[in-house]
């Protein structure tokens, strides 16, 4: 893969590098009115999502970072993101051009103050993984095999800017109004500021080591703190396929079936033990193992679910509460869903689709045990999510709904649950979690 040996790091480089995107989808655009003469709308417009999400993609690979880390998360939103930039974003998962070897060294001599070969006994300076805010290298020390983090330059000081670059595509993607909508992007913000932090990942991630190294079929790698800093991290290199290559060829419903038990009872110990959850549920922080462990990485976006959230959000998701009326009602204003200035035509249009999202979005919660692999379920996720997506009514209201933390939340649950049906997973039982 080509590597990169320069990051634009200041602002009004990386601002002319998403106007100089922004030309190539408008040139898209006018492409795309040319094909509606010749074309059928679906192939016009399939041909118009596949040429903005390559070349949005190539522009934010550039930059890495929070634009990039944007583009991730919205690579999870299979349900209301057109197919063309889910395939296209999710290679920032774990695959993205990494820094080239000159790059890398002066950047950990940065970071560190010292050259890598002061540190380890041998250190492979070409990357063996790049993701939005980081790339992997391999190294040894003492025997062991290590796997060490370097954060990109220029990441961290670029977190505010590069926001606000892409907060208008993001707001006019998820029909979010200007009125409201900054204590979402004041919580992304926040998110983004805590993963560029080293030293709190390293220090969330021991925490997670020892909270729940007892929950059968789950592994970890051990953290080094005096090999780690605020911009770099060591960590022992846990050898493994991604889960994402590990599902296109497993052809054993045993294993799936184990994986995706120990993957469920990983997240419901930390919603419901720890109150604080691993927010960052994709394909490329989980390694499958050879025998058939699950391996999980990276820690820096950790999710604190506070009290006054976590008790509606999760009574709000009991069956007989999504069939009580008022209760339910009760409860949309409690999470901020529902707005005392809402008209009687918003309370009641919103009222009803989160009744339907829930009915559908909480099926598993509500069973002893479910099976992930279903189709059919998630077959009526995507229509739902399609259905309110092409929703005109929706449109002309003001759709910025529920507490702040819902965002993360949210993003925890759909990315379970895609990881679920990856793995294909059944016979889960869902309330395994509170025997562990």
């Amino acid at each position: 893969m080509k590597t990169i040996d320069k990051i634009p790091t200041s602002k009004i480089q990386r601002a002319t590098k998403l106007v100089s995107t922004g030309a190539k989808v408008g040139v898209n655009y006018l492409k795309y009115y040319g094909d509606k003469i010749t074309k059928t709308e679906l192939e016009a417009k399939e041909r118009l999502n596949v040429n903005n999400a390559s070349d949005i993609y190539d522009g934010l690979k550039q930059l890495k970072g929070s634009a990039l880390k944007v583009a991730q998360m919205l690579s999870m939103e299979k349900s209301i993101m057109p197919q063309a930039y889910v395939e296209k974003f999710s290679l920032a998962q774990f695959s993205v051009p990494p820094l080239s070897p000159p790059l890398v060294i002066k950047t950990f001599k940065k970071y560190f103050g010292k050259l890598p070969n002061e540190l380890y006994d041998t250190f492979n300076a070409t990357s063996v993984n790049a993701a939005s805010i980081g790339q992997v290298h391999l190294a040894t020390k003492d025997g062991k095999k290590l796997a060490v983090k370097i954060q990109y330059p220029g990441v961290a000081e670029s977190i505010a800017s590069d926001l606000a670059m892409v907060k208008p595509i993001a707001m006019s993607m998820f029909n979010i109004k200007g009125k409201g909508s900054d204590k979402y992007f004041k919580e992304v913000e926040n998110k983004l500021v805590e993963e560029t932090d080293y030293i709190l990942e390293v220090q969330q991630s021991k925490e997670i080591v020892d909270a729940c190294s007892h929950i059968p079929n789950l592994k970890f790698p051990k953290y080094y703190e005096a090999l780690s800093n605020e911009r770099i991290i060591t960590m022992d290199y846990m050898v493994g396929e991604h889960l994402s290559e590990f599902v296109s060829h497993n052809t054993n419903q045993d294993i799936s079936n184990q994986l995706g038990q120990a993957l469920w009872d990983f997240y419901m110990f930390q919603i419901h033990n720890l109150k604080k959850v691993h927010a960052d549920p994709h394909p490329g922080n989980f390694l499958i193992s050879e025998d058939a462990q699950l391996i999980a990485l990276d820690f820096g976006c950790m999710k604190t679910i506070p009290e006054e959230f976590y008790i509606p959000y999760f009574e709000l998701a009991k069956e007989e509460n999504i069939t009580n009326k008022t209760y339910f009602k009760n409860k949309l204003y409690e999470l901020e869903i529902l707005r005392e200035d809402d008209s009687k035509q918003e309370i009641a249009f919103f009222t009803e689709m989160f009744h339907e999202m829930l009915s559908l979005f909480t099926q598993p919660l509500h069973a002893e045990i479910f099976d992930f692999s279903d189709d059919k379920f998630f077959g009526k996720i995507a229509e739902l999510g399609e259905k309110y997506s092409k929703n005109t009514e929706l449109r002309k209201m003001n759709a910025n709904r529920g507490s702040k933390h819902f965002i993360y939340m949210n993003r925890t649950f759909f990315g379970l649950y895609n990881l679920m049906f990856d793995l294909k997973a059944k016979d889960i039982r869902i309330n395994n979690f509170q025997t562990l």
